[in-house]
């Protein structure tokens, strides 16, 4: 093992965040020597202090905020402060859309003064961060500015942040690895635009990608209660790809 991927928060949108029916505290990401947490929603900070193993955010390297919407940034300052060991400390990178910094921003002015870097994400960017090197090859359609990512460390991991499908998505997301935020059991009816992806849209790029694994989560109400499991497992039987349903504190090593 080189890496995991440590899931403190499996749930998504509001009700889900509101009702805590899942866990909303993102992802950390570890690679050899560096650590990265994914998308702090509400409760990051309790789930990593709750966590049975040592995950102390002062050894964080880095936060990737995809989208400013709650249940991806809600915690960005503690975790900041925490990086920093209570902004005694100025340390650690936060790369994050434009719109996180600007107009009503989720990332406080206090708080951004206790990083070393602030890098804004783009459309086809390329970054590194310690041991680490990430693009975010697409801009996502989403009500605001928002991007997956895509690692290449001992092997290549996409995770498909929120997005309204698209037919281009999965060429955009070929890897070996494939994390997908899959939010609802059925699409929207037409007259209801809600931009994030289905069971079906999910099933449509794991065909085309065939990952290895495919590790479905930041689930919706609809998809909790029909238990995503069950679900992950009837979607490995059509496509022949290992497919699992991500649980709140799973780490999947790699």
């Amino acid at each position: 093992m080189e890496g995991f991927i440590k899931f403190f928060g499996t749930g998504g949108a509001r009700f889900v965040a509101l009702k805590q029916l899942r866990a909303t505290g993102g992802l950390w990401l570890n690679y050899r020597k560096t650590n990265l947490y994914i998308d702090p929603g509400p409760g990051a900070i309790v789930r990593i202090r709750s966590a049975k193993e040592d995950y102390d955010p002062s050894r964080l390297d880095g936060i990737v905020i995809t989208h400013r919407h709650m249940d991806h940034a809600n915690d960005i300052n503690i975790l900041i402060e925490a990086m920093a060991d209570g902004g005694f400390r100025k340390r650690g990178t936060l790369f994050c859309p434009a719109d996180a910094l600007s107009g009503d921003p989720v990332v406080f002015n206090f708080a951004s003064s206790y990083l070393e870097n602030v890098v804004v994400l783009q459309e086809g960017g390329e970054y590194t961060l310690g041991d680490m090197t990430f693009r975010t090859p697409v801009r996502h359609r989403h009500p605001v500015e928002t991007y997956g990512l895509f690692f290449h460390l001992n092997t290549t991991i996409g995770l498909i942040s929120d997005t309204r499908f698209f037919p281009e998505l999965a060429d955009h997301y070929r890897a070996d690895h494939l994390i997908i935020n899959v939010l609802r059991q059925k699409p929207i009816e037409n007259h209801e635009i809600v931009e994030h992806l289905a069971l079906n849209d999910a099933r449509a790029i794991i065909e085309k990608v065939r990952p290895e694994t495919a590790i479905l989560t930041h689930f919706g109400m609809h998809i909790i209660n029909q238990g995503p499991a069950r679900l992950a497992r009837a979607m490995a039987k059509e496509t022949g790809v290992n497919v699992i349903a991500g649980r709140d504190g799973m780490k999947w090593e790699f």
